[in-house]
């Protein structure tokens, strides 16, 4: 189901949007709000030669815009919560890319497009097993009820175009797990990129690029901040550049 954008809703409200360089996300229905996991996957991506892309739980959009601004590629976006299905279409349609952005207010295990896609993105619900918060709309964003990560690669696998990729990002200690579910789902990771919040510490996520048919893996890192001065490091201004406005 496609939905429309409710009007006479007012955007406000304090801290209710980001800006970026070439678009303006608008988070005041959203429960998740935009953060670094979405940025960073947005940023690590790579949807080159892409002519169709899907955003799973899109949230505000932003995983949608990012690859709108990439690539020339039609993209759409599904989303089981309307208040954030309608924000995500409100962002959209305010973008430079509003003609190539599509919203479904869907659960994604009941989408079913007519067409598959070359890149599915996602960056899903991690908390299955930690303390739940009371708002049923972060619960629901948050948490792998609506969406658990074995059912999103089934999902994804089988509307992927032969030489399509599914990326990612993972907490690290659900590394093992989406290994073996790959391997079940016949999908083989074809980057990983362990991001570690300094460069003295365990990386606590990970960025997963899969793909449909066998590949050699390349593996990297990222470390967000510096020590000492706590500020960003440079490797990840260098990747979020054409996003951020500044940092």
């Amino acid at each position: 189901m496609v939905i429309e954008w409710t009007k006479g809703i007012n955007f406000m409200g304090k801290n209710n949007y980001f800006e970026f360089k070439q678009f303006r996300i608008i988070q005041e229905r959203s429960a998740m709000k935009v953060g670094m996991d979405g940025v960073l996957l947005g940023a690590w991506l790579n949807p080159d030669h892409c002519k169709r892309i899907l955003d799973v739980g899109t949230g505000t959009g932003l995983l949608a815009l990012m690859a709108a601004q990439q690539v020339k590629a039609i993209v759409d976006a599904v989303e089981i919560d309307q208040d954030a299905c309608e924000e995500a279409l409100f962002n959209f349609s305010n973008s430079p890319w509003a003609g190539r952005l599509n919203g479904f207010h869907i659960p994604f295990q009941d989408f079913k497009p007519a067409y598959k896609y070359d890149h599915i993105i996602s960056n899903p619900p991690f908390f299955e097993n930690s303390l739940k918060p009371g708002d049923e709309k972060r619960l629901k964003a948050r948490h792998s009820e609506s969406l658990g990560l074995n059912e999103l690669l089934d999902k994804a696998a089988s509307l992927l175009e032969d030489d399509g990729r599914i990326s990612l990002i993972i907490p690290a200690e659900k590394d093992d797990q989406l290994q073996k579910r790959a391997d079940e789902t016949g999908l083989f990771i074809r980057r990983k990129c362990f991001v570690h919040p300094f460069r003295s510490g365990k990386p606590n996520r990970i960025l997963l690029e899969l793909a449909a048919g066998a590949c050699e893996l390349v593996t990297d890192k990222i470390t967000i901040r510096d020590e000492g001065t706590n500020s960003y490091s440079e490797a990840y201004r260098k990747l979020t550049a054409d996003f951020y406005r500044s940092l």
